[in-house]
């Protein structure tokens, strides 16, 4: 599954999202919109109020070889255009697999995620989306889901699809360039003073 609408579903003429049964499952009368607290749709008849939840996706910046692994979708929104693996998180799944999971459906790739980016919302899209770094390995192929993979350097990306991404990309970037600083660092100096002085040293 790859990444969900950004902005949620397009609303019909009833103020509820489109492709939903605006009907109360208690009294089965027709919910209207804004009438329960908040502007939740509401039952008319009983008061039934409708919380809607919201839509938890994951996804991956996967690294391999000292490129970024993407997917171009194959269908909408955004048909065409390169973006991360990504998707919805199943019931009973960690955030972490089901990263790990979307990236291996979409491009053949086993994934190991490595990091946390972020947690990434927007006022009125139902789709809150989590964003990890993660190390590929394996030979990509397009999986059902995308029209191809690819592996690109990190100074060389296309156009990504989704408003997020580029956030996401400079979180990746951030926590890379602390990776690699935090190697090439010099080790610490061992403390002079004799035999004994160790056990004086600092604990991390």
């Amino acid at each position: 599954m790859t990444r969900p609408q950004p902005h949620g579903c397009a609303a019909a003429a009833d103020g509820l999202p489109r492709g939903e049964r605006p009907y109360c499952p208690r009294c089965a009368a027709a919910l209207e919109a804004g009438r329960g607290p908040g502007g939740l749709p509401a039952c008319p008849r009983c008061g039934f109020v409708r919380h809607d939840d919201p839509k938890l996706a994951a996804g991956v910046v996967a690294e391999r070889g000292g490129k970024v692994l993407l997917v171009r979708r194959n269908h909408e929104p955004m048909y065409g255009r390169w973006t991360f693996p990504s998707g919805f998180v199943d019931a009973g799944e960690t955030v972490e697999a089901a990263a790990a999971r979307e990236a291996r459906e979409e491009t053949g790739a086993e994934v190991t995620i490595e990091r946390l980016l972020g947690v990434w919302s927007a006022e009125g899209d139902p789709v809150v989306f989590v964003a990890y770094a993660g190390r590929a390995e394996g030979e990509p192929c397009a999986g059902d889901e995308a029209l191809e993979v690819g592996l690109f350097a990190p100074d060389a990306l296309p156009d990504l699809a989704f408003p997020h991404d580029a956030a996401i990309l400079a979180a990746w970037e951030a926590w890379r360039s602390g990776r690699a600083s935090a190697t090439m660092a010099p080790a610490a100096a061992e403390p002079s003073g004799g035999a004994g002085a160790g056990s004086e040293r600092r604990k991390p």
